[in-house]
């Protein structure tokens, strides 16, 4: 270690080459909690698929139980029998009727048994409740493995997770050297010293710093306006603190998490009507900025309108954002959502979540979509329709969201709403009627555009049938 100037500094070398090999070390070990969570997962799957419906094992177990306590030895109708043909037709018709109508009458029983069994109601009646707690049973066993499919998900995306983090590592390339001078003096012209630095540069040129800083003047300089001297050292390139870092630059030492911001910047509008009659809309939506590099857009329509309705969207819209936050793909992101509603209650809450993620740094927007109505991306080439049919969130299991990527250029506009804006055009084709409105609607704003919309289509319909929201997202290059 070397003083200069009251500053202690590691020997650049020694310092690097140390870095270097806790970079290499950390991989590797995210590598292989990687590997073991794979391992998990696989290692749960050996129990098998859920089970769809009662079988005939179900059924000729039922059977048998009932005459075990009704029949005793009697033999003359031919039911115990029947119930130890295990691959009989009429194990499978008996299974039938009880589905449909939920328990099993005189009807569905042989003739032989009608004619000449005497104790033939309590013979139905265990035999129902045999069957009912079979169905019970079977109830139970599936939600127990729908609960474990959804810790299975979660075992494969946190392998994901780390892997890439462990590649992301390795392939981190310091060069610290290259502006470790230029950042120390445009900080302590602005009155702060940095004391320790950490330059990575990513895959796609994207840098991540970390500095060891603090003021030489008893003031406090705030995070952004460090990130703005970082910029100046580093060619001009816009930078901002981490979330998770500290807001405040002071006299006492921290390290502080800078992160390069995108080459792409984004503006929002949003406007929503709930249904006429209702004060409270079941549209929900979110414009997020978890990371520097990406936007998040997410619009969900709970089931119905109303509060109850706009409580199940507002659950499945904050439940996206922190599976996201947390680092989780939007695809990732979006089944697990849906296994929670699954998962949440014996009533189904279906809600239509519609995502769409930009990256910053390159323009690329992804689109996931569980039900959702289309997404319209205008720009000067005309406007493009993007749509998928799927099941909403929480009807359906396994979902599998549908993806769909473009690649984003200057001024181009994405336009998501949520189903009552379609239904309250007229036609049958719906999306091409709000397409050829979206291609003569002129150079506004995103808030503007959207307000165009939502007035548009409640002048449509007359009214607001449904719940009716419309999100505008315009990006440019800064």
């Amino acid at each position: 270690m070397a003083e200069s100037g009251g500053i202690f500094v590691f020997g650049r070398k020694n310092a690097w080459k140390e870095t270097a090999d806790i970079h290499v070390y950390t991989a590797r070990k995210l590598s292989d909690m990687a590997g073991s969570l794979e391992r998990l997962a696989r290692t749960f799957e050996l129990d098998g698929p859920c089970g769809k419906g009662l079988s005939r094992e179900d059924a000729a177990a039922a059977m048998q139980m009932a005459a075990a306590m009704v029949c005793g030895d009697c033999e003359r109708c031919g039911v115990r029998e029947e119930g130890r043909k295990k691959d009989g037709y009429y194990l499978y018709y008996l299974l039938r009727a009880f589905e449909q109508k939920g328990a099993v009458d005189g009807g569905d029983m042989p003739g032989m048994f009608l004619d000449s069994c005497r104790r033939r109601e309590q013979f139905i009646g265990y035999l129902n409740r045999n069957l009912g707690r079979a169905s019970m049973n079977l109830t139970w066993k599936n939600r127990f493995l729908e609960s474990r499919d959804a810790v299975i998900t979660q075992f494969r995306e946190l392998a994901v997770i780390l892997e890439e983090f462990s590649q992301q590592m390795e392939q981190a390339r310091d060069v610290t050297e290259g502006w470790e001078k230029a950042v120390r003096r445009t900080f302590l012209l602005h009155h702060m010293v940095v004391e320790r630095m950490l330059v990575l540069e990513y895959g796609g040129k994207r840098r991540e710093a970390f500095l060891t800083v603090r003021t030489n003047h008893g003031r406090c300089v705030t995070s952004a306006d460090a990130a703005l001297c970082l910029g100046q050292a580093m060619g001009g390139r816009d930078w901002v603190a981490a979330r998770d870092s500290k807001s405040i630059v002071g006299r006492k030492t921290a390290v502080i998490r800078f992160l390069e911001d995108g080459a792409y910047e984004m503006l929002f509008g949003a406007a929503r009507r709930p249904k006429d009659g209702e004060t409270v809309s079941g549209d929900n939506y979110t414009f997020s900025r978890e990371s520097p590099g990406q936007v998040v857009i997410g619009l969900s329509d709970g089931m119905g309108s109303g509060t109850e309705a706009g409580e199940e969207s507002r659950r499945v819209v904050e439940l996206t954002e922190q599976l996201l936050a947390a680092g989780y793909t939007p695809r990732s992101a979006l089944k697990l959502v849906n296994t929670v509603l699954l998962l949440s209650g014996e009533e189904q809450h279906p809600a239509t979540v519609d995502l769409c993620c930009v990256d910053l740094y390159t323009g690329v927007m992804e689109v996931m979509k569980l039900g959702a109505a289309a997404t319209f991306v205008a720009g000067d080439s005309g406007v493009e329709l993007l749509q998928a049919c799927e099941a909403p969130a929480g009807v359906l299991s396994p979902a599998e969201p549908a993806l769909l990527t473009r690649k984003l250029w200057a001024d181009d506009r994405i336009v998501m709403v949520s189903d009552g804006v379609l239904e309250a055009f007229p036609g049958d084709d719906k999306e091409q009627f709000l397409k050829e409105y979206l291609e003569n609607a002129g150079a506004q704003s995103p808030q503007e555009l959207a307000d165009m919309v939502l007035e548009f289509a409640g002048a449509c319909a007359g009214g607001a049938r449904d719940d009716m929201t419309v999100l505008v997202a315009e990006i440019w290059p800064k």
